[in-house]
C-alpha cells in the first residue's frame, strides 16, 4: 500500500451558510473515488454557524468564555488553574470542550459541530450526489493525549468508512490469536492529514489517497465508536478530582462485609497503612490464629461465623477525648480496608474491654 497526502489549496475564508461541498470540489477538481477527505472541524463549524460572540478582551471575555464552556460541558474531568479538561455532550474528552479562538475574529469563539458524524455524512452525500465522487470524509480536530506531550489531530466525525479496524480473532505470523487489537484508523488518517494542514498555513482540508478500505458503507456508528464507555474508562477523572471523590466516598463509607472472604494480605497492608497516623498507643491486630478467633466468637454470640476479625485497642488510660480519637482511627482503618477492596462492619467490643473494638471483614 502506498499513501499520498495532498493539500487542498484555495479554500479561503468560510462563513455561515457556505456550501462546503462546492467549495472543496472547486478547490480540488482532481479528487477521485476512494480518496479520504480530512476536513478541519473549524470550517464545518463556521459553515454551520457554530460561532458565539464574546468581548474582544478583558475580564468580560474570560467570563463569557467560561459561560460558553459551561454550556458545552457534560462533566468536568480535570481542572488546573484556568485549564479545564471536560467531556463534551458528544462524549469527547478535550481541553475547553474544543472551543477555539484561532483563525476567527477576536470577538468570536468557534464551537465544535453539534453532530460531527452527521456533518461528515452530509458532506459525503453532497459530493456523491452532485459531483459523482465516492469519497470518505473525516471531520477532525486537535487534541492533547494523556501521558504524552504535544497535540495531534483526531476524528470527531466520519462517513464512508468504519472508525475502527478490528483485528480481534485474526492470527499473527506466530500463530497467536489477537484478542484486543482495534486500530483507530480514522484518528491515524486525521493525524496524517494534519501533517500538511496547520492553523497558520490556512489549509483546512487534506486528502489521503491510497488507503485500501477508504470507501465502505459500514460507517453507521461513525466516530462515536471511538468514545470509550464510562464503565470501561479507567481514567475518567483527573488525579485531584479522583482524590476528592475518594475523600467523599470515605466520608460516606457504609458498613458491610464484602461478598467474598477478605484477603488477609490486603488486611495487613491496610493496618500497616494507618500505623503511622493513628494516636500513639492505638493498636490494630488481625486475629489470624484459628483457636484465638474461635474463642472470641464463642464469647460473643452474634459475631459472624467465618469472618476475618480485626481487634483494636485504644491508648490507656482511657479518657473521653481519647475515645473520640479512637473512633476516628477506627474509621481510618475502615477507609484503608475499603481502598484494598475489603468491606468491614463494626462489632460490639469483646466482654470486659470497654476501650476496644472489633471489625468483621
Amino acid at each position: 500500500m502506498r499513501l499520498e497526502i495532498l493539500p487542498v489549496l484555495g479554500i479561503g475564508h468560510v462563513t455561515e451558510g457556505d456550501d462546503l461541498a462546492a467549495v472543496i470540489a472547486t478547490a480540488a477538481p482532481w479528487l477521485h473515488n476512494g480518496d479520504v477527505l480530512v476536513v478541519t472541524s473549524k470550517i464545518v463549524s463556521k459553515a454551520e454557524g457554530r460561532l458565539v460572540d464574546v468581548p474582544a478582551d478583558g475580564p468580560e471575555r474570560l467570563a463569557a468564555r467560561d459561560e460558553v464552556l459551561a454550556g458545552e460541558t457534560a462533566r468536568v474531568v480535570a481542572s488546573r488553574g484556568p485549564t479545564r479538561i471536560v467531556q463534551t455532550h458528544h462524549g469527547f474528552v478535550m481541553a475547553s470542550a474544543g472551543i477555539d479562538a484561532s483563525n476567527v475574529d477576536k470577538t468570536q469563539l468557534v464551537l465544535l459541530p453539534v453532530d460531527p458524524d452527521a456533518s461528515a455524512r452530509a458532506l459525503r452525500d453532497a459530493l456523491r450526489e452532485r459531483y459523482d465522487l465516492d469519497v470518505a470524509v473525516i471531520v477532525s480536530d486537535t487534541m492533547g493525549r494523556p501521558w504524552r506531550n504535544g497535540l495531534t489531530d483526531v476524528a470527531l466525525g466520519v462517513a464512508g468508512m468504519p472508525a475502527i479496524r478490528d483485528h480481534r480473532g485474526e492470527v499473527d505470523p506466530y500463530g497467536n490469536e489477537l484478542q484486543l487489537t482495534q486500530m483507530a484508523v480514522v484518528d491515524e488518517l486525521a493525524g496524517a492529514g494534519e501533517l500538511i494542514k496547520g492553523k497558520c498555513d490556512q489549509v483546512p482540508v487534506a486528502v489521503v489517497r491510497g488507503y485500501f478500505s477508504a470507501t465502505n458503507q459500514d460507517d453507521a456508528s461513525g466516530a462515536r465508536a471511538l468514545v470509550r464507555d464510562a464503565t470501561q474508562d479507567l481514567f475518567s477523572l483527573g488525579t485531584a478530582e479522583a482524590r476528592a471523590a475518594g475523600l467523599v466516598d470515605a466520608a460516606t463509607l457504609a458498613d458491610g462485609r464484602g461478598p467474598t472472604p477478605a484477603d488477609l494480605t490486603a488486611v495487613r497492608r491496610a493496618i500497616d497503612t494507618v500505623a503511622g497516623v493513628v494516636a500513639p498507643g492505638t493498636v490494630f491486630t488481625l486475629v489470624d490464629e484459628a483457636e484465638v478467633r474461635a474463642g472470641l466468637v464463642a464469647e460473643m454470640p452474634g459475631w459472624p461465623d467465618g469472618a476475618a476479625l480485626v481487634l483494636g485497642s485504644a491508648p490507656t488510660p482511657v479518657e473521653p477525648i481519647g475515645l473520640v480519637r479512637f473512633g476516628a482511627d477506627l474509621h481510618r482503618l475502615r477507609v484503608a480496608l475499603a481502598a484494598e477492596g475489603v468491606g468491614s462492619t463494626l462489632l460490639p467490643p469483646p466482654p470486659g474491654s470497654p476501650a476496644s473494638a472489633a471489625l468483621a471483614l
